[in-house]
């Protein structure tokens, strides 16, 4: 079980509360959800028909339709009410006050930081670039952040992952 989905179950017990969150899990247990060592296979199923929804973040989707040479009938859905579902993780940097190499840090993070580097995370790894100019209009299947409705949390709050993982063990998910 990935670190996104426990970020996922994490935000639905903060907006919808623990106790929907056990039953959704719970539902999805009952349903007889199968679990997937990664992407591809997952992908996989759902293109033979085997699963009709795969979870995955959207980079994933689309990494994996970019290397296709097939148009595949597959796309991503961003949930149109918002919800813990339309979560968008964040990925950060940050520089260590222990560090006794702060030049090479500060560089390192500036780059990451460039038109460069968020131009290949926006059109090779599939990730919304965080630069203002840097679009990810290449991305013809990527929908617009500003068209998601995320939960409404402040993602500082998703540090309980203890809570989570109990849940998860409570409802039989591993």
């Amino acid at each position: 079980m990935n670190r996104s989905f426990q970020a996922f179950v994490t935000t639905m017990r903060l907006v919808e509360g623990e106790e929907a969150t056990r039953i959704w899990l719970e539902d999805m247990l009952h349903n007889e959800v199968k679990a997937y060592r990664d992407n591809p296979p997952l992908f996989d199923a759902v293109l033979r028909g085997e699963i009709d929804v795969g979870l995955t973040n959207h980079y994933y989707l689309l990494r994996f339709l970019d290397e296709s040479t097939e148009d595949l009938p597959v796309r991503n859905y961003s949930p149109r009410g918002g919800g813990a579902g339309a979560l968008v993780n964040i990925a950060g940097v940050g520089i260590l006050d222990s560090t006794s190499r702060n030049d090479a840090a500060r560089a390192f993070v500036d780059y990451l930081l460039s038109d460069e580097a968020q131009t290949y995370f926006a059109t090779k790894t599939f990730e919304y670039p965080l630069v203002r100019g840097v679009g990810a209009d290449t991305l013809d299947t990527l929908k617009p952040l500003s068209e998601i409705r995320a939960p409404d949390i402040d993602l500082g709050r998703l540090d309980d992952l203890d809570g989570t993982l109990q849940l998860l063990q409570a409802v039989g998910a591993f």
